[in-house]
C-alpha cells in the first residue's frame, strides 16, 4: 500500500512540478592560425560543427597569432597573443573588443583560469615559465619556473589543484604546486609512450591526463594520479591526424582534437579514442591552423518564461493530487 502511493506521487511530482528549462546554445571556439587574413577565433555549432561566425576577426585589438584562449567568470573570452606578448579581452557574446587585458608576457601561448580566479599563461620561450595574472585586474603577480621548461604551451589544474604544464621543447609534462606555484617534479617523463612536442594536456572524464603528441599526430594517455603511460588513446595518423594540436572533451564527453597540418577538427569516440567524424572541415569559415578548442555556452540554462507560474500551478496540482491519493489509499 505504501509502495503503491508513494510511487503516484512521484508520477505527480515528476507530471506537475519538474520544470522545462531552456538549454543554452553551445559552441566550438577554435583559434585559427592560417596566414595573413586568418589569424582569428571561430566560432561553430557546438553540435553540427557548422560555421557560425568569424567571432575575433584578424587585427581585432590587434591580434596575429591566437595561441590560447580560455573564457573568464566574467563571461569574457580572453586570447593570448605571442606576436605581441599580450592577452587581449574580448565581449564572450559578440566577439567585440574590449581591451588589452595585460602586457609583457613573452610569448604568450596556452592559458587557464585556476581555482583561485586568477589566469596562468604559458611562456612559450627558451627559458620558459608560466605566468600567473590577477584574473580581475590584468596585474602580474609572478611567474612559475623550474623543471627546465623549454617552449611550454598548454596547460591545465588537475583533480588534485595541482597545475599540468605540456612542456613543447623538452618531451614531458611538468607539475607545479596549484597553491604555491612552487616546482612539484615530472610528471609525464620525458618521451613516455613516444611524447614528442606536448602542445596541449586536459583530463579526461576517466581522471586520466591525455596529451597531444605534435610530432608524432597522436594523443596519449597517462594514469591521472601516477603519470605512468597507458596507451596510445588517439593513435598517430588516426582519421588524418596530422600535428595534433588544441584538444577538448566534448558537451557529448567525446574528444575533440585540432589538427594544424590539415587545418582539420577531428572527433573520436571519448571511451576508446576510435575515430568518429570530421567534425569541422579544412576551409570552413577560414580554418586552416587550429590552436587552441572550446566549448562554450554564451547563455546560461535559465527557466522559460512563465516557469514561476507554472511552479504555482505544479504546486496546487500537487496538493489536489496528495489529498485525492490519501483518500484513494485508505479505500484499500
Amino acid at each position: 500500500m505504501r509502495t503503491i502511493t508513494l510511487s503516484a506521487v512521484c508520477i505527480c511530482v515528476g507530471a506537475l512540478t519538474t520544470p522545462a528549462i531552456c538549454r543554452a546554445d553551445t559552441f566550438l571556439y577554435v583559434g585559427n592560425f592560417f596566414g595573413p587574413g586568418h589569424e582569428d577565433v571561430l566560432q561553430y555549432n557546438g553540435t553540427t560543427g557548422a560555421f557560425v561566425s568569424t567571432f575575433v576577426p584578424t587585427g581585432s585589438g590587434g591580434l596575429t597569432f591566437p595561441l590560447g584562449g580560455a573564457f573568464g567568470a566574467d563571461g569574457n573570452l580572453y586570447v593570448s597573443n605571442s606576436d605581441t606578448d599580450s592577452v587581449l579581452r574580448y565581449n564572450g557574446k559578440t566577439g567585440a573588443f574590449l581591451g588589452t587585458f595585460t602586457s609583457s608576457v613573452e610569448d604568450a601561448a596556452g592559458m587557464k583560469f585556476g581555482p583561485d580566479h586568477n589566469l596562468y599563461v604559458s611562456n612559450s620561450t627558451i627559458a620558459g615559465a608560466v605566468t600567473k595574472i590577477t584574473g580581475t585586474t590584468g596585474v602580474i603577480i609572478t611567474q612559475l619556473t623550474g623543471g627546465g621548461l623549454v617552449n611550454p604551451e598548454g596547460l591545465v589544474f588537475g583533480p588534485d589543484g595541482n597545475l599540468y604544464v605540456a612542456n613543447g621543447d623538452g618531451n614531458d609534462i611538468v607539475r607545479f604546486n596549484g597553491a604555491t606555484g612552487a616546482f612539484m617534479d615530472i610528471f609525464v617523463s620525458a618521451g613516455s609512450g613516444g611524447l614528442m612536442n606536448p602542445r596541449d594536456v586536459t583530463f579526461g572524464p576517466d581522471g586520466n591526463l591525455y596529451v597531444t603528441s605534435f610530432g608524432t599526430s597522436a594523443v596519449l594517455r597517462y594514469n591521472g594520479t601516477t603519470g605512468a603511460f597507458v596507451n596510445a588513446f588517439v593513435p598517430s595518423g588516426s582519421g588524418g591526424l596530422n600535428l595534433a594540436r588544441g584538444l577538448v572533451f566534448g558537451p557529448d564527453s567525446n574528444l575533440y582534437v585540432g589538427s594544424f597540418g590539415t587545418g582539420d577538427i577531428f572527433r573520436y569516440n571519448g571511451s576508446t579514442g576510435a575515430f568518429m567524424d570530421t567534425f569541422v572541415a579544412a576551409g570552413s569559415g577560414g580554418l586552416g591552423g587550429p590552436t587552441f578548442l572550446l566549448f562554450h555556452s554564451t547563455t546560461s540554462a535559465v527557466p522559460e518564461p512563465g516557469i514561476v507560474a507554472l511552479f504555482g500551478l505544479g504546486f496546487g496540482a500537487l496538493m489536489a493530487c496528495r489529498c485525492w491519493l490519501r483518500s484513494w489509499g485508505r479505500r484499500f
